[in-house]
């Protein structure tokens, strides 16, 4: 249950950031309301549920008993887990391939601050950093380029966020892939975002755009890292081994 629940946790962070900066910056939406809907009931559901299927990790029935006065369900090691790292990262990896659209599309991160305004006003033109001018339309269609951008990194690091929520102490070289739900959901989420970005019957309604597959190289690169930072982190706990270390990190 603790890592269904760590799981479910972080994706809340990429979702509510988008919004903050929007408000606390002005810049243009980086995602929608539909995409953190479509995220929270469509690319969520599926992963947190196949870890109610995880087998138990090795060696577990070697473990001390469970401090019934510091280890709870949702203890401050697993919220500062989820939020303040992986989430973090997450959006970290969000935010870059926002820039990275609006940036090959004419608008420098610098331009977007205090952009809010003049780019939702549909009487208003705007230009980028280069001097071309866009319009009402021109600016919601990329704007909604972001949407599925952010989306998408969203999608491929919680690929990451589904792996090393498989164990908490183990590697996941060691505990392996031996639950089959898992691969139905990582290829669930997968064909959903597909879908989202590359059917033009849905992605015109949901307020989404067709990306170009090398921004998608952006977010790959923080799902991975978020794979090796975690992968870093169980080494340094099974090395502590019931030490300072271990109970700081092990949520």
């Amino acid at each position: 249950l603790k890592k269904t629940i760590a799981y479910a946790l972080t994706a809340n962070i990429p979702e509510l950031t988008p919004f903050l900066f929007y408000i606390l910056a002005s810049v243009p939406l980086p995602l929608g309301a539909i995409a953190i809907v479509l995220i929270c009931i469509g690319t969520d559901i599926v992963p947190a549920i196949s870890l109610a299927y995880e087998m138990a990790e090795s060696q577990i029935m070697s473990r001390g008993p469970r401090d019934p006065q510091r280890d709870r369900l949702a203890s401050h090691r697993l919220l500062y887990q989820s939020y303040a790292q992986i989430g973090m990262m997450e959006a970290a990896g969000g935010f870059l391939s926002y820039f990275v659209v609006m940036g090959e599309c004419g608008f420098l991160p610098y331009t977007l601050i205090g952009l809010r305004s003049d780019w939702d006003s549909s009487t208003t033109i705007v230009q980028d950093s280069y001097g071309q001018d866009w319009g009402y339309e021109e600016r919601k269609s990329l704007e909604f380029t972001c949407y599925t951008a952010f989306f998408v990194s969203i999608v491929l690091t919680q690929w990451a966020d589904l792996i090393i929520c498989k164990t908490r102490r183990n590697s996941f070289f060691k505990h392996g892939i031996n639950n089959y739900y898992t691969i139905f959901a990582l290829m669930s989420e997968t064909c959903l975002a597909v879908v989202l970005a590359y059917c033009p019957a849905v992605s015109y309604y949901l307020t989404f755009r067709e990306i170009r597959l090398e921004w998608c190289v952006v977010a790959l690169s923080f799902s991975l890292f978020i794979f090796a930072y975690d992968e870093i982190r169980k080494a340094m706990i099974r090395w502590s081994n019931g030490g300072a270390i271990e109970k700081e990190l092990l949520y």
